[in-house]
């Protein structure tokens, strides 16, 4: 089950509370303070990991709670330390908190971690407060609370283009022709229900990651068809490749098409329409007289936007696409992320 969103609560551990205590040793009559400090509470971190695809582990367990610090002991002996609990999520996960909606940390790469709530520090023991007036204190300090808060986890897949599309558009033949991904193909509407990722090689040293998510329809930003529950995982992509349906019986202008596409991209974020962009015209080998593409093509050529004819079944102007597309996702690569 792809699950990209989570709600959860986490509490770092107390830090101990300082020690009064006195020694008795020989030959020191009136001993002195020996009363150690707390140890500090432990930490929940968050760290990305390759090794996960969803936050699906997330939604079953909801609470995380670290150990607090020991108290001190006498001896000016300190309380141990309360263990960390790491929580391990996906690559591309974005961790707010849930009150005032601050982004906390935002997990880019395999490894990344970030302190998401602080253990509390441990109080000092009354060894701490001996000074040469008061020899023998009997103040300490308690230690402090680790911080406490609900968060909302937001996974968006880390992709370098975006596919985008009506439902039945070529999504999923396309993905599954220039890369090993192999999505669910069929003849009726929204046969992807989640997001995929396919690695494209464009030579032998060079390769990039296309996303391919669930379709669009008009009025998707008011939740109609599948809504935009999953425009979220393009946010990140360097490109966006917009694949036009140019069939002989498609009875929608190819160019309406790609405005209303558009359009459904403003309502859900603005910034994508900065996105840099290329139109795919898909299933040329059903496209009888040709009305569709020459059509789509001549705005393309006004409007100075690149175009690429092809047909995913047939294999024809793949080959184009793809020497397109790699150049321009090196070119773009790295601003994705700085703007989602």
């Amino acid at each position: 089950m792809f699950i990209d969103h989570a709600r959860i609560f986490v509490k770092a551990g107390d830090g101990g509370s300082g020690h009064v205590s006195f020694r008795r040793e020989k030959f020191v009559p009136l001993g002195g303070p020996s009363g150690g400090d707390g140890g500090n509470g432990g930490h929940i971190i968050f760290e990305a990991s390759n090794s996960m695809s969803t936050l699906l582990d997330l939604r079953y367990l909801r609470h995380y709670k670290a150990k607090s610090g020991e108290c001190g002991q006498k001896s000016n002996r300190y309380g141990l330390a309360g263990a960390d609990v790491i929580i391990s999520v996906p690559v591309g996960t974005l961790i707010k908190a849930e009150e005032t909606g601050e982004i906390l940390a935002d997990l880019i790469a395999h490894g990344q971690s970030a302190v998401i709530a602080e253990g509390g520090k441990g109080g000092k023991g009354n060894a701490r407060f001996a000074t040469s007036t008061n020899q023998a204190p009997r103040e300490f300090q308690p230690g402090t609370l680790g911080a406490e808060c609900w968060l909302t986890l937001e996974l968006k897949l880390l992709a370098d283009v975006g596919l985008i599309g009506f439902p039945n558009a070529g999504k999923s033949t396309l993905i599954s022709a220039i890369s090993s991904a192999h999505p669910e193909i069929g003849n009726y509407p929204f046969t992807t229900l989640r997001p995929h990722l396919g690695v494209v090689e464009w030579t032998e040293h060079s390769s990039f990651v296309v996303a391919d998510i669930p379709g669009l329809i008009e009025g998707a930003h008011e939740g109609k068809g599948l809504g935009i529950q999953f425009l979220k995982h393009i946010q990140r992509t360097a490109l966006l490749l917009y694949l036009i349906d140019i069939t002989e019986w498609i009875e929608e202008n190819p160019i309406t098409t790609f405005e209303t596409l558009r359009n459904e991209l403003h309502a859900f974020d603005p910034m994508l329409l900065e996105r840099p962009f290329a139109i795919a015209a898909t299933k040329t080998d059903t496209q009888g007289e040709g009305h569709h593409l020459q059509a789509l093509q001549a705005y393309c050529a006004t409007h100075q936007y690149a175009c690429f004819p092809l047909s995913a079944i047939t294999r024809e102007g793949l080959p184009a696409l793809l020497t397109y597309l790699g150049p321009a996702v090196l070119e773009n690569k790295g601003s994705c992320i700085s703007n989602s």
